[in-house]
């Protein structure tokens, strides 16, 4: 079992950059493909990015493709994700989850078994 954390949300301006982290417990945390998701008010949860066990292997949504940055470390038990040029529709809780299951494409929900309690993110215009 892991136990994820999050941490480096907060208040930004548009344009602006943030760095989140999703610290784990546990000594096997390559073993677990981990990925980011956030949901705003009133709408449903979305993919963000995902991060294989390695670290080699990558995707993101289309919304944030070029604009975001999934890394890791698995010697710090940490998955990164640099968010710049945000925007307003940026705004959402964060969350990051993992999963040890093989073969999927780390882009929906239902793939992870654990997660993270989330950090909010706000952009201002």
């Amino acid at each position: 079992q892991v136990q994820l954390v999050e941490s480096g949300g907060g208040l930004v301006q548009a344009g602006g950059s943030l760095r989140l982290s999703c610290a784990a417990s546990g000594r096997t945390f390559s073993n677990y493909a981990i990925g980011w998701f956030r949901q705003a008010p009133g709408k449903e949860r979305d993919f963000v990015a995902a991060i294989s066990r390695s670290g080699l292997s990558t995707s993101y949504a289309d919304s944030v493709r070029g604009r975001f940055t999934i890394s890791r470390d698995n010697g710090k038990n940490t998955v990164y994700l640099r968010m710049s040029s945000l925007a307003p529709e940026d705004t959402a809780v964060y969350r990051c989850a993992a999963t040890t299951r093989r073969g999927l494409s780390l882009k929906a929900d239902h793939e992870y078994d654990y997660w993270g309690q989330g950090t909010q993110v706000t952009v201002s215009s």
